[in-house]
Order: C-alpha cells, then structure tokens, then sequence
C-alpha cells in the first residue's frame, strides 16, 4: 500500500514576490535603523533632548537632522507596503539625511563654520566618529536603494513597451 501527501504550491510567482518583500523589509528596517542612529548620535553630541549646541544655527541644524531622521526611518518602514513613490521619497530623504550632516562634519574639521572655529582639526571626537560611519552606512545603502529603483522602473518601462 502506498501513501500519498498533497502539498500545496504557492501561485507561481507567490514565493519569490513574498521573499522579495521580506528583503525589502530587511533593507528598509536596516536603513530606518541608520536613521534613528544619525538622530540619536546628534542627541548625544548635543547632551540631551532638550539641550541646544552652541551657536544657535548649528543647535537647530542638530533640530532638523534628528526630527528628519525619525521623519526618514518612517518613510523606509512605511514605503515597504506603500509602493516605490514612497521608496524612493524615504531613500532619497535618506541619502539626504547622511549627506548633509557628513559634510557639515568635513566642513567643520577643515575649513571651520561661522561660529564654531573651536572644532578645526579635531578629528578625535569620538561621537563625531561614530557619527561618520553611520551617515556613511546610510549614504552607501541610500545610493545603492535609488539605483535598484531606477532599474526596476526602467526594466519595467522596457518590458511594457
């Protein structure tokens, strides 16, 4: 006597869209993740939440890059059941994000900003470190994100075509 068991199979196509939006997800956490860290770091840099840095336009410039982080980590998390129009909005506020405060960083280190010629050739800051790394991390995946969407929304024009 033989026995016989009935599997059931996806709908083709049903397994690959599933681990496509699970590593969408995975990714999407990952830079949501970076985001919160910029913020957190800034926090940190600043001594608190309710601190400012001094001069007064670099405090605010710390104001915007934390809102924008939790603002950028909503936008990846939100986009993954959304669509692309909000990926790349969330990718590109990313890569925002990591830019500016990076080069804020540079800029600050090198040359020196209004107000704040105090930091100029201090590279030992660890915070300011860390920092770096993780506005890097974000840069990378962000860049790595918007030119994946362009392909797929090229690939896609090409194939309707």
């Amino acid at each position: 006597m033989t026995q016989q068991t009935m599997v059931s199979q996806p709908p083709a196509g049903g397994l690959a869209a599933a681990a496509s939006t699970a590593q969408a997800a995975g990714i999407a956490l990952t830079g949501a993740l970076l985001a919160v860290a910029v913020a957190a770091v800034h926090v940190a840099d600043q001594g608190s939440v309710t601190a400012l840095a001094d001069p007064a336009w670099i405090g605010w410039g710390y104001r915007a890059i934390e809102i924008g982080g939790l603002l950028t980590a909503l936008a990846l998390l939100l986009a993954v059941p959304a669509g692309r129009a909000l990926a790349r909005l969330g990718w590109s506020a990313a890569l925002l994000l990591g830019t500016a405060p990076l080069l804020g960083y540079l800029a600050s280190r090198t040359i020196s900003l209004p107000g704040d010629a105090d930091d100029v050739g201090n590279w030992g800051d660890w915070v300011g470190m860390v920092s770096l790394f993780l506005e890097a991390g974000l840069i990378v995946l962000s860049v790595s994100m918007l030119l994946a969407l362009r392909a797929r929304t090229a690939a896609r024009t090409a194939a309707a075509t």
